[in-house]
C-alpha cells in the first residue's frame, strides 16, 4: 500500500511510495548487513583497518568523479590512513583530496550521532577546503540568484529543477534535520533503513542547501543514514555503484524531483545499495584471500616478484584484466625477458601463480585456491 511522507519543501508536498515494492529489498539489506558485520568481526585488526581505508578511499574518489572532479587515489588513501592514525608516506596532498578524506573519515567516526546543522556545516567546510570562489563556506547558501540544476549548452540550457530560494533554506533545513532525527530507529516515526536513506538523499537534493557540494554531501548523508539505521559503519562504496551508470542516477533524481510518487527512486536507490553490499562482501573475501596468499608466500618471493604480485593485487576485486603476461611482468619490474620467464616459472612451480594458454597467449593469475570464497584466481 502507498506510504505518505510529509516533506515540507515549498508547498509541503506529500511524498508517496509503495512499501510493497521495497519490502524485498529491505529484507535483503538486513540479511546482507548481518553477513557483512559477521565477516568483518572475524578479520584481524590490520585487515579491518586496511579494508576500511580501501572502501572509504573508493567512496571519496568516486563521489568526486560523479561531480567531474578527478583526484589521486593514493593521495586520498594516504590522508585517510593519517586520519586513522596509521603509518603512511609523507606525500603532498591537495586541499580537495585532504578535504574529501576528512569528510568520509568523520562520517565513519560519527555515524551514530544525531544529524545537526553543525555537522552539515563541518562537512561542507571539509569538502570545500582550499576553495576561494564561494560566498558561503561551512554555511547554507545566501545568494539571491536561483539555484537551478541545469544541463546542455550554455546559451540554451535545460533547467531540470529549481531549488527553494536561499531565503527559505534555514527553515527548509530545520524541517529536514527534524525529519531525519524523527525517522531514526529510536525516533518518534522510525522508517526502514533503505527507505529512510533513499528519502533522505532525495529530500536533501531537492533543497540543495549549499552553494556547491550538495551531491557529495547528499551521498555522504545517505551513507550516514544507512549506518545510523544499522548501528555500525556502513562501509559501502555507494558512489562506485552510482558511477557505473551516472546517467541513470541523474535521470532518477531529476524525474523524482518533479513528482510526489517517489517509488521509482526508492527502488533504484535500493538496488544501488544492495549492489554496494555485494561489492563490499567481495572485497572482504578478497582481503582475506590476499592475506592468506601473502602468509603462504612469505619468504618465497624475490623483490621483482613482490613488485609484480603487489601490482596485480592493486587492481582489487576486479583483478588484473586478461591476466599477467610476460610483457606485463617485464614492464612492471623493468627486467629482461629471460629473467621474467624464469621468475614466472618459479612462481608457478611454487603454486603461487596459475598458468593458462600457450606461447603469446600465456597468462598468469594469482592462485587463491584453498582460501574462502568462490574466486580462486586473480
Amino acid at each position: 500500500m502507498p506510504q505518505d511522507v510529509e516533506l515540507k519543501t515549498g508547498k509541503t508536498p506529500i511524498f508517496q511510495y509503495e512499501t510493497s515494492e521495497l519490502d524485498t529489498f529491505e529484507a535483503q539489506f538486513l540479511h546482507a548487513s548481518g553477513i557483512l558485520k559477521g565477516t568483518f568481526t572475524h578479520l584481524d585488526p590490520g585487515e579491518k583497518a586496511t579494508l576500511a581505508v580501501e572502501i572509504l578511499s573508493e567512496e571519496a574518489l568516486h563521489t568526486s568523479e560523479i561531480e567531474g572532479e578527478f583526484l589521486n587515489q593514493d593521495s586520498i588513501q594516504s590522508s585517510i590512513r593519517r586520519f586513522f592514525g596509521l603509518s603512511t608516506d609523507p606525500r603532498r596532498v591537495s586541499p580537495a583530496e585532504y578535504g574529501i578524506s576528512e569528510m568520509v573519515t568523520h562520517l565513519h567516526r560519527t555515524f551514530q550521532d544525531p544529524l545537526s546543522h553543525e555537522m552539515l556545516f563541518e562537512w561542507h567546510a571539509m569538502l570545500t577546503n582550499g576553495r576561494r570562489d564561494l560566498q558561503s563556506i561551512g554555511a547554507y547558501r545566501t545568494h539571491v540568484e536561483p539555484m537551478q540544476i541545469i544541463s546542455g549548452r550554455i546559451y540554451e540550457p535545460t533547467v531540470h529543477y529549481e531549488a527553494p530560494p536561499s531565503a527559505r533554506i534555514p527553515d527548509e533545513m530545520d524541517q529536514f534535520v527534524t525529519w531525519w532525527n524523527r525517522t531514526a530507529p529510536m525516533g518518534a516515526a522510525p522508517l526502514p533503513a533503505l527507505t529512510r536513506a533513499g528519502i533522505a538523499h532525495l529530500y536533501f537534493e531537492c533543497i540543495h542547501p549549499f552553494e556547491d557540494g550538495n551531491g557529495r554531501i547528499g551521498r555522504t548523508l545517505a551513507e550516514k543514514t544507512l549506518a545510523h539505521s544499522m548501528g555500525h559503519p556502513a562501509l559501502l562504496s555507494l558512489s562506485l555503484q552510482i558511477q557505473k551508470n551516472k546517467k541513470a542516477y541523474y535521470t532518477m533524481l531529476a524525474s523524482n524531483s518533479q513528482t510526489l510518487d517517489i517509488t521509482s527512486w526508492l527502488v533504484y536507490f535500493a538496488e544501488v545499495v544492495c549492489n554496494a553490499q555485494r561489492y563490499t562482501q567481495a572485497m572482504m573475501v578478497f582481503w582475506v584471500q590476499k592475506s592468506q596468499f601473502y602468509r603462504a608466500a612469505q619468504g618465497k618471493l624475490n623483490e621483482r616478484q613482490e613488485k609484480a604480485i603487489a601490482r596485480i593485487f592493486r587492481e582489487g576485486v576486479d583483478g588484473f584484466q586478461g591476466g599477467l603476461s610476460a610483457e606485463n611482468y617485464m614492464r612492471i619490474t623493468g627486467t629482461s625477458r629471460a629473467t621474467a620467464t624464469r621468475d614466472l616459472h618459479d612462481l608457478v612451480e611454487k603454486s603461487l601463480l596459475l598458468r593458462t594458454g600457450e606461447f603469446k597467449g600465456t597468462r598468469y593469475c594469482v592462485n587463491l585456491s584453498g582460501t574462502p570464497g568462490d574466486t580462486h584466481q586473480r
